[in-house]
């Protein structure tokens, strides 16, 4: 198991631990990791918009800068059309790299339902399977 599946937003033996271990320590740190328990998947997309915001917001200086550069050119024709057909270019690449991550991004965050989906599944499956005859108790998991 990697170290980002051991802190991931939820609640895990490692990350209650934390909690615990930063009210002791120094309450502010046991909140925050109690805050990043509960709200770690929404600042995940937060960082994520506000990522994308920041890129749209630069790129859009980048091409606001790019009509008064007049005075930036190297007085070579040729190497400044070549120059900006590579800019364009490798702009084109980050534009898919981007497509790609968040395409990504939605593939791993539906392979995370599934797999909680699955799991609740199977909880439901066993507490079923366990329960008693009619309102009784739930009976003893015993692991298979």
């Amino acid at each position: 198991m990697n170290q980002s599946a051991l802190l991931r937003p939820d609640w895990t033996p490692a990350t209650i631990a934390l909690m615990i271990l930063g009210f002791v320590v120094f309450w502010p740190l046991g909140l925050a990791m109690l805050a990043y328990i509960i709200f770690g998947e929404r600042l995940r997309g937060f960082k994520r918009e506000a990522n994308n915001a920041a890129d749209g917001f630069f790129a859009g200086c980048r091409r606001s800068h790019g009509r008064y550069r007049h005075h930036f050119t190297t007085g070579n024709v040729a190497f400044d059309d070549w120059r900006k057909a590579e800019l364009d270019r490798l702009e084109e690449e980050r534009r898919k790299l981007d497509e790609m991550r968040e395409e990504f991004d939605s593939y791993v965050r539906e392979l995370r339902r599934a797999k909680d989906q699955d799991e609740f599944d199977r909880f439901m499956r066993d507490r079923k399977n366990t329960r008693r005859d009619g309102d009784g108790p739930v009976a003893e998991y015993q692991a298979p």
